[in-house]
Formats: structure tokens, C-alpha cells, sequence
């Protein structure tokens, strides 16, 4: 991939001799040099990770913790780092990888449930976080029209999903395997939502982008309820960024979420 070079002042603040390595994936902004991932500074969630996550205890699981600069500061030249875990993402195409998925996600979830509330969440504007607000009736939006029905069609299922806590509301393609290791848990998106709604984030994604068997949900004992959320959120993303004058196919997207609504009996 073609992308500008990752400065060595940046490299040797956080004590890697390299060379860099670009990443896929995410946003295309990550680099992997000796035992760390480097990526523009996360600001504010960086720092609050680094420090809420410095007493979990990572059973059945590992985590790619934040790593502070030489100069002990959580950020350096704009950049922040976490530590590289080994692993590689796993065959979606294969059901027992869901339910493996889901229960790295449960047990990182275990271990979190005495984390805080971040103080940011409520300042954040992005397209996820409009979207999430908007999945649990905390902000009203207009769908664009061939989301329109669709909504409409989740909205009996949006029922109660339980207690809210710390979640890492985006696992889907956040969790990587090794043989023989724990799964780890990367780049954690923190929401303040019932676990379930994790959960059916995961379903939801199966469902509608990776071909899942349509009774999933039922093989690993995730909820409709929680799927509809889900679907929500994600589409609620969609049009945000549609809204933000972003492009999306539309038509694709609208049957592929239509097609996971179906497969929970919508």
C-alpha cells in the first residue's frame, strides 16, 4: 500500500528501531514496527484506556495495551502506540469462528465490568457515536429513504438488553487468534452499553456482511432483540455518513441489513 513514510523521531520515541511495516485494516493509519503498533495520536481515548486499563486482569483473552513514549507520555509527535500481539484474523466463512468471537468478547467484557464510565463519550460527534445515540432513542435522525422501512421494521424488537458497562462495540474484525494464545482483543471502540448489545454487533456483522447462516443467532445464543439493535447502529452509521456528504452503496446496503432483519423474524 502506498502511504507516506512513518517519521523516525516517532519510532525512536517510543523505542523501536524498525523498519516500519504499513498495516491494513481500521483506517489505514497503523504501523507495526519491532513489539509496537503505531498510529496518530488518539487523544483523549488513548490516555483514558492507558490508565483504565492498567488493572485488568485478561483471563481467556490478551489485550493490546497502550505503551507509553521513552519520556513516559502516553503520545509522541502525534502519534500513540499500543503493544503488538501476535495473531491473525480467522476464517469468518467458518461458524465456529463467531461463536469464538463472541466468547473473547464475553470474557473481555468479564474483566471490564468494573471499569468506569469515560468522561468522553459524552462529547463525542463522530458518525458512531450519533449512530449509537440514535440506536437507543437518545437523539432523533431522519433516515434516508431506503433505510426507511427498515427501521420501522426493527423497531418491535428493541427491546431491553440489560445493565450498561464498558463495551468494545466493534469486535467483529477486532479480534485476532495464534495457536496455542488466548484470542487478543485490539482497538477497542468504548461504548457504555449492555454487553448483549456487543454481542449483537457481532451477529449483526456476521449476518449481513460475511455470509452467516440466517440461524446464527440461535446456534450462539444471542438475542433478536440485540441483533435489531445492532442493525440500528449500523445502519444509523451508514446514514450519518451519507448525511456528513460521504458516499455508500445504498442498495446494497439496505438488502444486506434487510437480509440479517429477516434472519431474526422481522
Amino acid at each position: 500500500m502506498s502511504r507516506d513514510p512513518l517519521p523516525s523521531a516517532v519510532l525512536r520515541a517510543f523505542g523501536a528501531d524498525g523498519p516500519a511495516r504499513p498495516l491494513a485494516g481500521g483506517q489505514g493509519t497503523s504501523w507495526a514496527a519491532d513489539h509496537v503498533v503505531l498510529k496518530p495520536d488518539g487523544g483523549a481515548l488513548h490516555e483514558w484506556l492507558a490508565e483504565a486499563f492498567a488493572d485488568v486482569t485478561c483471563e481467556g483473552f490478551r489485550l493490546a495495551a497502550p505503551v507509553r513514549a521513552r519520556d513516559g507520555a502516553w503520545s509522541a509527535h502525534g502519534w500513540s502506540a499500543t503493544r503488538w500481539v501476535e495473531g491473525t484474523e480467522p476464517d469468518y466463512s467458518a461458524a465456529s469462528t463467531w461463536q469464538e468471537i463472541l466468547t473473547a468478547g464475553r470474557a473481555f467484557h468479564r474483566a471490564v465490568a468494573h471499569v468506569g464510565r469515560p468522561p468522553f463519550l459524552d462529547t463525542r460527534q463522530d458518525w458512531w457515536a450519533q449512530a449509537d445515540r440514535t440506536a437507543w432513542s437518545e437523539r432523533t435522525t431522519s433516515f434516508v429513504p431506503e433505510f426507511v422501512t427498515l427501521a420501522r421494521r426493527l423497531e418491535p424488537a428493541l427491546h431491553p438488553l440489560g445493565t450498561p458497562q464498558l463495551v468494545h462495540a466493534d469486535l467483529t474484525q477486532n479480534v485476532l487468534f495464534a495457536p496455542g494464545l488466548p484470542p487478543a482483543i485490539i482497538d477497542i471502540s468504548p461504548y457504555w452499553r449492555p454487553p448483549a448489545y456487543a454481542d449483537g454487533i457481532v451477529v449483526a456483522d456476521a449476518l449481513s456482511w460475511h455470509d452467516a447462516p440466517s440461524s446464527l443467532w440461535k446456534t450462539v445464543g444471542v438475542s433478536p432483540a440485540a441483533v435489531a439493535r445492532a442493525l440500528l447502529f449500523r445502519m444509523a452509521t451508514t446514514n450519518e455518513r451519507l448525511l456528513s456528504g460521504a458516499d455508500a452503496n445504498l442498495r446494497d446496503e439496505a438488502r444486506r441489513y434487510g437480509r440479517a432483519a429477516t434472519a431474526i423474524g422481522l
